[in-house]
């Protein structure tokens, strides 16, 4: 059997993150090689007031990312797979190997930028429940067909998705979507309408900045949460960790994938259990988030899951 690591992104940052990982020497190491890669403190990266900028809270999910997979491997506690969701990406393929860590942070500070800085405020995204993929698909078509910039950006689940744009146009799809026998809605804590044509600029831009930063084969298998399928050659990754924030979120294909190369347990990342969540319908195996667990009982139940 085999074990994924998932990795969470956006909408899934809470204040303090940073400081309530377990404060041993290894965590200690990344976070300070952090602060010396971005060439500032860190200490307050993850306060209320800085997790307002799309920069603070992508940074933070990388950090956070990286320190609980090292963490983990100093108990024994390694992955056979990795996956991403949006920023996730980069963590993943940090802890696959695939991409340095410093290389990690310069880049996800960069992301983080771009795209705050191509929408500064008025858009962001909102997940819809209860309502399948392809209503909600034509929904929107029509909403843009008049004007409306919101488009679908992430496949979650069976009953989940989200849509991205502005914030009229969002508040106007979301309406639309509960007449249609949708559950709920809810904007996310997402200040930038991720995952969809709005960002096509910015990750035109971004792409750019990958010349001359030098990937690696991974040493394990890492899905792409926007191709749900496995990439193995560096290109292919650098091109996919460059692109993802302007193509939708294919999770629930994703999580099947992983079924189906041998997943049988899924260990989500902090923050949170977003991830864990969602695992429920598209993932028939043990799905458990570091954050609901004690360090040593999941390494347990990685072990058991590989022996």
């Amino acid at each position: 059997m085999s074990v994924l690591f998932t990795f969470p992104g956006q909408g899934a940052q809470r204040p303090g993150m940073l400081h309530r990982l377990p404060d041993t020497p290894g965590v200690r190491e990344t976070l300070d090689q952090a602060a010396d890669v971005l060439g500032r403190s860190i200490d307050a990266l993850d306060d209320e007031a800085s997790l307002r900028s799309t920069e603070a809270v992508q940074l933070c999910l990388l950090i956070a990312g990286v320190a609980a997979a090292r963490l983990l491997a100093t108990l024994g506690a390694l992955p056979t797979m990795v996956c991403g969701l949006s920023v996730g990406a980069f963590p993943a393929a940090v802890t696959a190997g695939a991409l340095d860590f410093g290389d990690a942070l310069r880049l996800v500070a960069l992301r983080g930028r771009l795209m705050e800085q191509a929408y500064p405020h008025g858009y962001g995204m909102t997940a819809i429940d209860g309502l399948a993929a392809p209503a909600l698909e034509s929904l929107l078509a029509g909403l843009r067909a008049d004007g409306w910039p919101v488009h679908l950006a992430n496949i979650n689940s069976d009953t989940q998705l989200v849509i991205a744009g502005s914030d009229e146009a969002m508040a106007i799809a979301a309406e639309q979507a509960r007449k249609l026998g949708a559950r709920r809605s809810q904007r996310l804590r997402v200040a930038v309408p991720s995952h969809c044509a709005l960002l096509d600029a910015a990750a035109a831009a971004f792409a750019r900045a990958f010349d001359g930063v030098p990937l690696a084969r991974p040493r394990i298998a890492c899905l792409s949460g926007n191709l749900a399928r496995p990439l193995f050659r560096p290109e292919h990754i650098a091109a996919d960790l460059a692109a993802n924030m302007a193509r939708p979120v294919l999770w629930l294909d994703s999580m099947r994938a992983a079924w189906e190369r041998g997943a049988r347990l899924a260990v989500e990342m902090p923050p949170g259990r977003t991830l864990t969540r969602l695992a429920g319908s598209s993932f028939d195996g043990l799905a458990i988030a570091v954050d609901d667990h004690r360090l040593d009982n999941v390494a347990a139940a990685v072990a058991a899951a590989t022996s």
